[in-house]
C-alpha cells in the first residue's frame, strides 16, 4: 500500500510543481503593452493628457520620432493648457472605455484674461487683438519655466516617465513645423504570480514525502519476504589460523564491500537535499511569486491631508525652482560679462534690474569699478512658492552661495507675470549670519500671497516701505520706531553711522559753500508678501535713500572731481544748482500678525547706487 501512496505523492508533486512553473512561464503574461497615438490633423503642438499615460498602471515609456526635430516636455496639465491657450494644438485624451482620442483645440481669444482674473474687466477689444496676433506667431516651447523637465533631439526622443494623472506631456518640433506624428506609449506591466512559489514548495514537500514512503515501502517489502532457506551445516574443525600481520599490512583492517542495499539507501538520502535545493530555486526568489499578506492600503483621509478644493497648487516644485534659479544665474552672469542691460532684463526686473543697469553704466565709464555680486544658483536652503493657480506668481528662495567665502545666504523673490513669461528676479538681499527665519510652509504646500493692503498684519505691506523710510530719516523720533525690532536691524544703524560720518566731513570742508541733506522715500516697486505659518508674512519692499548737495548761492559751483561715480551718471563735471544721488535699498522683513507681541524684524537687505542727477 505504501507503494501506492508513494506513486500518488509523486503524481501530486508533479502536478503541483508543474502548475507553479507554468504560472511563471506558459501562463505568464507579457511584461509590456504598447499603444500608438494616431493624430487626425497637423498642428504645431500635441498635448498628451495624463489620463492617457495612466490608462494602464506601471512605468510609462514615451517614444516620439519626427523629421523636423523632436521636443518633449511634461508639467502640470493646468499650466500646459494655459501656455497653449492662445495657440491651436492637438489634444490627446482618454475615452470612457480607455480608447485614445485626439481632437484639435482652437485658441482662446481672451487667453490673457483667462490666466489673470484681475484683468477680466480690461479692454476686451485690445485683448482679442493681442491674442489673435500671438496666435499667428510661432512660439518655441524650449526653455519655458513651466516645464518640470524637457527633452530634445533631432530625430527621436525616448523618455521613461511615471507621471500622475494631473500632469501632461507636450510634444512639438519647434513651434512652427507640425508636431511629430509618430507617438507611442509603452507600459511596464507588473505580472504577479502569487501562488507559483507556494505551489512549487508544496510540490517539493509532497515529493519529499513520496520519496520517504517509497523507501519505507522497499524496506517493508524486504523484511516481509517468504520463509528463508535452511542454514548450512556447521563447518568442520580446522587448525587455528595465524591472523597476525607484518610489513606494510600491519595495522590495516580490510572492510568488506558495501552491500547493494546500503548503496541504494545512501543514494536516496543524497538525492533528498539536492531535490529540496532545486525546488527552492525553481520556486523563484522574486517577491511577485509569493502572495502579499501586508496591510491593505486605505484611501481614507487623515488630519494632515489638505482639502484640495481650498488649497491651490504651489507655483513650482523644489526641483523646478532650482532649475529656474540656475537659469537666472547663468543669464545674469552672461549679462554682467557683456554689460548687456537688455539681456539682464530677460531675468531681472524692478530694483534688481535698475541697480544692474546703473552698475553697467559705471563699469563702462570707470575702468576699475566693481561689478555687483553674482546671482547664486545654489544650493537652495529654502523654497517657498506661492500657492496659486493663476498669474502672476511669486516664489521666495534662500540660497547659500558656495562659490564665495561669504558666510551669509541670499534671499530672493522671483515673479512670473503670465504663462508665456520667464521668472524674473525682482528682489535680492543678503541674510545676516544670525538671522532667524520664521516658520514657513513646506514647498509642496506653498504659501498664500498677502494682499498689499492686508489688515491682518501689524503693518500692511504697502505701508511698510514708508514707515521704514521714516525710521531711516528720523531714527528713534519716528512714530514707527517702536514697530521695528532694533536688535535685528543692523541696516538702519549702518545708515545712520554713514550719514553722520559724511555730514561731519562735509561740515568741516564746505559749511559756507553749501548744504548736505539726507532723505528716504518708498521705492517705486510694489511690495511682495508671502504668508508664514504664524499668520505673519515675509514682505519685500524697496526704499530710495537720497543725499542732496546744494550750493549756498549762485556763485558757488559744485565740482565732481573727487566723485567719478556722480560724474559718470550725470555726464557733467560740475553743477551750479546742486546734485542728488539716490541709493536703492531692497529690504526683506518679517511682519507678524495683528495682535502679536512680536515686532517687525529685518531679515535681509542690499543697497546699491541707483542714479545721480543734477538739480
Amino acid at each position: 500500500m505504501r507503494f501506492v501512496w508513494a506513486v500518488a505523492a509523486f503524481v501530486l508533486a508533479a502536478v503541483l510543481i508543474g502548475a507553479g512553473i507554468a504560472q511563471r512561464t506558459v501562463f505568464h503574461g507579457p511584461s509590456t503593452q504598447s499603444a500608438e497615438i494616431a493624430l487626425t490633423e497637423d498642428t504645431p503642438y500635441t498635448l498628451v493628457d495624463g489620463a492617457v499615460l495612466n490608462t494602464l498602471p506601471g512605468t510609462q515609456t514615451l517614444e516620439v520620432s519626427g523629421t523636423d526635430g523632436v521636443f518633449v516636455a511634461y508639467g502640470r496639465t493646468a499650466d500646459m493648457t494655459a501656455w497653449l491657450s492662445d495657440q491651436e494644438y492637438t489634444a490627446v485624451a482618454a475615452g470612457e472605455e480607455g480608447e485614445i482620442l485626439s481632437s484639435v483645440v482652437e485658441p482662446v481669444p481672451d487667453a490673457a484674461e483667462a490666466v489673470d482674473p484681475e484683468t477680466a474687466e480690461a479692454d476686451v477689444e485690445a485683448a482679442e487683438t493681442d491674442a489673435e496676433a500671438d496666435a499667428q506667431a510661432s512660439r518655441n516651447p524650449a526653455g519655458s519655466d513651466l516645464w518640470l523637465a524637457e527633452f530634445a533631439d533631432d530625430t527621436a526622443v525616448v523618455a521613461s516617465l511615471q507621471l500622475p494623472a494631473t500632469m501632461s506631456v507636450l510634444v512639438a518640433a519647434d513651434g512652427t513645423a507640425p508636431a511629430p506624428a509618430e507617438i507611442s506609449v509603452t507600459w511596464d506591466i507588473s505580472q504577479t504570480t502569487p501562488w507559483a512559489g507556494p505551489l512549487i514548495v508544496l510540490g517539493g514537500l509532497v515529493l519529499l514525502g513520496g520519496v520517504v514512503l517509497y523507501v519505507l515501502a522497499i524496506r517493508q517489502a524486504r523484511r516481509s519476504r517468504g520463509p528463508r532457506r535452511k542454514a548450512p551445516p556447521p563447518l568442520p574443525e580446522t587448525q587455528p589460523i595465524d591472523v597476525s600481520v607484518t610489513g606494510a599490512d600491519k595495522g590495516v583492517i580490510a572492510a568488506g564491500p558495501a552491500t547493494r542495499r546500503s548503496l541504494g539507501r545512501r543514494k536516496a538520502l543524497a538525492a533528498l537535499p539536492a531535490l529540496l535545493g532545486v525546488t527552492v530555486a525553481v520556486a523563484g526568489c522574486s517577491p511577485d511569486a509569493w502572495p502579499d499578506f501586508g496591510p491593505t492600503p486605505t484611501s481614507s483621509p487623515t488630519a494632515t491631508v489638505l482639502d484640495s478644493a481650498q488649497q491651490q497648487t504651489p507655483a513650482v516644485t523644489e526641483a523646478q525652482a532650482e532649475q529656474i534659479l540656475a537659469r537666472i544665474a547663468e543669464t545674469v552672469a552672461q549679462a554682467d560679462e557683456a554689460m548687456d542691460t537688455e539681456l539682464a532684463g530677460t531675468r531681472l526686473s524692478g530694483a534688481a534690474l535698475a541697480e544692474r543697469a546703473t552698475n553697467y553704466t559705471l563699469r563702462s565709464s570707470i575702468a576699475d569699478y566693481a561689478a555687483l555680486p553674482a546671482i547664486p544658483s545654489g544650493p537652495a536652503q529654502i523654497i517657498l512658492p506661492q500657492a496659486y493657480d493663476a498669474w502672476p506668481r511669486t516664489v521666495m528662495a534662500v540660497v547659500q552661495n558656495e562659490a564665495s567665502d561669504a558666510t551669509t545666504s541670499t534671499i530672493m523673490m522671483m515673479t512670473q507675470d503670465d504663462p508665456w513669461a520667464a521668472y524674473t528676479l525682482s528682489y535680492i538681499g543678503n541674510l545676516g549670519g544670525s538671522t532667524e527665519m520664521p516658520d514657513l510652509a513646506p514647498a509642496y504646500i506653498g504659501a498664500a500671497q498677502v494682499p498689499p493692503d492686508s489688515s491682518f498684519l501689524v503693518l500692511a505691506p504697502d505701508e511698510l516701505a514708508a514707515a521704514y523710510a521714516d525710521v531711516l530719516t528720523r531714527g528713534a523720533e519716528s512714530s514707527f520706531a517702536d514697530l521695528f525690532d532694533e536688535e535685528s536691524d543692523r541696516f538702519s544703524e549702518s545708515v545712520a553711522a554713514d550719514r553722520q560720518e559724511r555730514l561731519d566731513a562735509f561740515n568741516t570742508t564746505a559749511t559756507d559753500t553749501g548744504t548736505l541733506e539726507f532723505g528716504a522715500t518708498p521705492g517705486a516697486d510694489a511690495p511682495l508678501a508671502l504668508a508664514t505659518l504664524e499668520s505673519g508674512a515675509i514682505v519685500a519692499v524697496t526704499v530710495d535713500e537720497s543725499d542732496t548737495v546744494t550750493p549756498a548761492n549762485e556763485d558757488v559751483v559744485i565740482k565732481f572731481d573727487g566723485n567719478p561715480t556722480v560724474e559718470a551718471l550725470t555726464g557733467v563735471a560740475e553743477s551750479q544748482t546742486g546734485v542728488s544721488t539716490t541709493f536703492a535699498d531692497q529690504l526683506f522683513f518679517y511682519v507678524p500678525a495683528q495682535g502679536s507681541t512680536e515686532k517687525i524684524r529685518l531679515l535681509g537687505y542690499s543697497s546699491n547706487i541707483l542714479e545721480a542727477k543734477v538739480l
